[in-house]
């Protein structure tokens, strides 16, 4: 990949009250000016997303809010789309200025708490007023992990960079750090992985998808071979084969083929239970899985969508699933939809949520939506997982994860036995 996906990338959401410097932080650590600044309350009314490499921490995106006390036009929608950032963060830097605390720095600090996201506090302005020690005391009985800057300083850039670069290496993410594997443990190492690609006719002209991209690049960086095929041509190739692959992983789409085409003693899954693991948590989208047998006629369930795209005719969220939900359920369910950063507040109203693979998004995003979905009583898979169940292969490309397989027999046997005794 030339250039890394935001969704790849350490979010950092940067919050604070109007005027309080935080599109100045963003220019000055940037090197440059990416973000309008002014003294005019309100000028940021939109999340302002840059990209950069902050080394040696990688690839990074900052997300310049609106004012948490934008009180100007328009600054409830302003700060309604800011907040929605607070589920986005990895890590959220909190903008103030010397000896002012209110009641917006204090809701900023009880977000993170109840997310358990990393914080760390930025006291800008320093040049106006140096903090008291009284004022120092306070924000350290908050964390440990500030920094004084004045924004417009630019002589002292590297100092305030390489304070801000410590903290966040001190507080990152273990999965950022050491994200999950696609596929490395799977395969030992100058191991074979198959990997069936359909030609995706949502994917731009010349290309592939993201999972399987990124799929093929886990495999050579954990130094295994990949060998890609198309599902027509799939049999014939695995019989050329000198020696059995170590596993075959396939787009969900063609799942009933692939387990068809696979001899029982080969490995098998698809890209998007890899990615239920590497974005999300599999342990629980399996167990959520294990819902759709028990859907009755009338049952209401969202799909949700990460990126926004134009679907086609035959879309896999829009239509096919759906329509292969329909013909599982032996009457029609009612589905709503969503996509992009648009997931919804009112979960409790659903049965299950089926979501796409979460390429487009970070991991924490992912497991936020996991998790908000349990706090309002339902459950959260996603469409490969779903798919395998209706197609009535789901232990079959569940042999790579004991661990989940053990679980979607354990959870399918609890839902038997809720229906028995009910």
């Amino acid at each position: 990949m030339r250039k890394t996906p935001k969704s790849l990338r350490l979010q950092l959401g940067l919050f604070g009250r109007t005027n309080i410097g935080k599109s100045s932080f963003l220019n000055i650590v940037a090197g440059q000016d990416v973000a309008i600044t002014s003294r005019v309350p309100g000028t940021t009314t939109d999340v302002v997303e840059k990209s950069m490499e902050l080394l040696p921490i990688g690839p990074v995106v900052f997300l310049d809010t609106a004012g948490v006390d934008d009180i100007s036009e328009l600054s409830r929608l302003r700060i309604k789309k800011s907040r929605k950032i607070l589920d986005r963060a990895d890590i959220i830097l909190l903008l103030a200025e010397p000896n002012k605390w209110s009641q917006y720095e204090d809701t900023i600090v009880q977000e993170a708490k109840q997310r358990n996201t990393p914080l760390i506090i930025i006291i800008n302005k320093i040049d106006q007023a140096p903090p008291e020690d009284k004022y120092i005391r306070r924000i350290e009985t908050i964390t440990n992990k500030f920094l004084l800057c004045c924004s417009i300083d630019i002589d002292n850039r590297d100092h305030y960079v390489n304070a801000l670069k410590k903290h966040i290496i001190e507080c990152c993410p273990g999965d950022f750090l050491n994200p999950p594997p696609l596929i490395g443990d799977l395969v030992p190492k100058s191991g074979l992985a198959v990997l069936i690609v359909p030609i995706d006719l949502e994917a731009p002209k010349g290309r592939i998808i993201l999972p399987q991209v990124q799929t093929i690049r886990d495999a050579l960086d954990n130094n295994q071979a990949a060998l890609i095929v198309k599902e027509t041509e799939y049999k014939a190739v695995l019989k050329k084969l000198s020696v059995p692959p170590d596993i075959v992983v396939c787009d969900s789409q063609v799942v009933s083929q692939m387990v068809n085409d696979t001899p029982d003693f080969i490995p098998c899954t698809t890209f998007s239970i890899l990615f239920s693991r590497y974005k999300g948590d599999l342990i629980e989208e399996i167990k959520a899985a294990a819902i759709i047998d028990t859907l009755q006629p009338q049952d209401k369930i969202l799909i949700a969508e990460a990126c926004s795209h134009h679907p086609i005719e035959d879309d896999i969220g829009r239509v096919k699933i759906p329509r292969w939900l329909k013909e599982h359920v032996g009457g029609e369910v009612r589905i709503d939809t969503c996509a992009g950063r648009d997931y919804p507040e009112d979960l409790e109203d659903y049965k299950l949520i089926i979501h796409c693979g979460g390429c487009m998004i970070t991991r924490r995003e992912m497991l936020f939506r996991i998790q908000r979905a349990k706090e309002k009583g339902t459950s959260l898979t996603n469409y490969g997982i779903a798919i395998s169940v209706l197609q009535g292969v789901i232990e079959r490309v569940l042999s790579p994860f004991p661990a989940a397989l053990d679980a979607f027999r354990r959870q399918s046997k609890n839902y038997l036995k809720m229906r028995s005794e009910i």
